[in-house]
């Protein structure tokens, strides 16, 4: 990784470097996850099945330089994209930045540590399945601690 700014994270998204982007996500794993289009009212319904490459132990994208030649669908975030995205949780920390809100105060820019953010109960290490071992995304409907 290149070098960061000093607090960088309060910068306008389309300020940052590549660097600076990859390194404001939180690691959550929250946009991995399927989700379902309610038909009727075009709400967003989280689940709790993860994407073939998310290891659901740590949260983390398995082949990240790779994945969307192993999964075509997958959103390569952009400040443009993530300012048009309704399903992003309250809590990322692209969501809060395009709406010029800080931080969560457990983020790992602020405390200097990924465990603050799993003792928050925002992070889906541990709680999910893969979308290999899952069967139909209906049985797997949840609501996330944190929005």
């Amino acid at each position: 990784m290149g070098e960061l700014r000093t607090r960088f994270w309060e910068l306008p998204l389309e300020a940052l470097n590549r660097d600076e982007w990859e390194a404001l996500c939180d690691g959550c794993g929250r946009c991995c996850l399927h989700k379902i289009e309610d038909e009727e009212t075009g709400d967003v319904i989280e689940t709790n099945v993860a994407c073939r490459l998310l290891d659901t132990q740590t949260a983390r994208c398995s082949d990240y330089k790779h994945r969307k030649a192993f999964v075509p669908d997958c959103l390569r975030l952009t400040p443009k994209l993530v300012k048009q995205v309704t399903w992003l949780p309250e809590t990322c920390a692209y969501r809060r930045r395009a709406e010029e809100r800080p931080l969560p105060d457990w983020h790992y820019l602020l405390t200097g540590s990924h465990d603050a953010m799993i003792r928050a109960g925002a992070c889906v290490s541990g709680r999910v399945v893969s979308e290999d071992d899952a069967g139909p995304l209906e049985h797997h409907i949840v609501e996330w601690e944190g929005g």
